[in-house]
């Protein structure tokens, strides 16, 4: 048999008309000017397809509505009745606005999907009222995914007291920064430019703690004894202490001073993200250095760690107790620890 002879017959004119703007079929009123409507059961053997989906204008064939087993299979298949005007349009009463979505899954049996979480929801669910439940699993594991992906809050306690500090950071299993800051504390004035460090240790501290949000948990203290002071935590134990605040001897009078060290605080903190997980002794490593498991290893000292390391927290201050030279040049600055 020839190509010719076995192609599909070529629609009739009236079948193949344009799409009529849906603007141009209604009337004042909202409603479809000059429009009947009947209830009728499709003809199995029409292949084409004329849709309005809630003013949306669709033109598809039988065989793509009845490739999946979905509502509209059901509806296009002769075995129910559909709602037809007296142009031909059979007429479905959902939003058409993701229905060109459903269309192209029923075809190819894959789609891509919106970027927006709003849409994804919307286009769920079309899926489920048309009963389409591959294009439904592939949404819900859409959403599923943007959900994991991105957690758009970041807690930060915020300390009270010494007692609920403790309890904070004995009962986290994730390494701890603290950020101190209490303008309160200061006896003296503040340097020119001491406010704005102050800002930018606060500003660092909420990079920070969207930064690793997840992996490490960040407090604030705003009653503590410090004007500013990082405090960084491991396994339920201080590991290092980074002091922000100095004091300036001028000519006449003492004047508090907040200093920004930005890379050390950076440093302390990728520091700390060792202890994210409690560490296991490897036994060959610990044999071939002569450790523990080798029997090399002697009995733990006071204040020793269970692994055999002497416990001890890293302080950095920044330039405490400075002599600031305000006098006239060729006097010598002192500067005293």
């Amino acid at each position: 048999m020839s190509a010719e002879a076995t192609a599909d017959p070529v629609p009739s004119p009236e079948a193949c008309a344009p799409l009529v703007p849906t603007q141009q079929r209604r009337d004042g009123g909202g409603g479809v000017a000059g429009a009947t409507f009947d209830l009728k059961p499709l003809n199995p053997s029409s292949k084409y397809v004329k849709l309005n989906v809630g003013g949306s204008l669709h033109y598809t064939t039988v065989q793509t509505l009845t490739k999946q087993d979905t509502m509209l299979k059901a509806m296009f298949s002769g075995r129910m009745e559909v709602l037809t005007d007296s142009e031909g349009w059979i007429l479905i009463d959902r939003s058409g606005r993701h229905f060109g979505t459903i269309l192209n899954y029923l075809r190819d049996g894959s789609v891509s999907l919106p970027e927006s979480q709003r849409e994804l929801e919307e286009v769920l669910s079309e899926a489920r009222y048309y009963l389409i439940q591959g294009l439904v699993e592939d949404c819900q594991l859409a959403l599923q995914q943007k959900s994991e992906a991105f957690d758009p809050l970041c807690h930060i306690p915020m300390v009270t007291s010494p007692k609920e500090e403790q309890q904070i950071i004995s009962s986290c299993s994730k390494p701890v920064v603290k950020l101190l800051h209490n303008r309160s504390n200061n006896k003296y004035s503040y340097t020119s430019n001491s406010d704005d460090n102050l800002l930018k240790n606060i500003e660092l501290f909420d990079k920070l703690a969207l930064r690793f949000n997840g992996r490490v948990l960040f407090i604030k203290d705003v009653l503590g004894d410090e004007i500013c002071c990082w405090s960084f935590y491991g396994q339920g134990r201080k590991i290092a202490e980074v002091c922000c605040t100095s004091i300036v001897y001028a000519t006449e009078k003492k004047q508090t001073k907040v200093e920004f060290p930005e890379a050390r605080i950076f440093e302390e903190t990728l520091n700390i993200l060792i202890y994210e997980t409690p560490r296991v002794p490897d036994k060959a490593l610990l044999e071939a250095t002569g450790g523990v498991a080798g029997g090399g290893g002697g009995p733990l000292r006071a204040g020793d760690d269970e692994d055999g390391r002497e416990h001890r927290v890293r302080r950095i201050h920044v330039r405490r107790h400075i002599m600031h030279d305000e006098r006239p040049h060729g006097h010598q600055a002192v500067f005293k620890d």
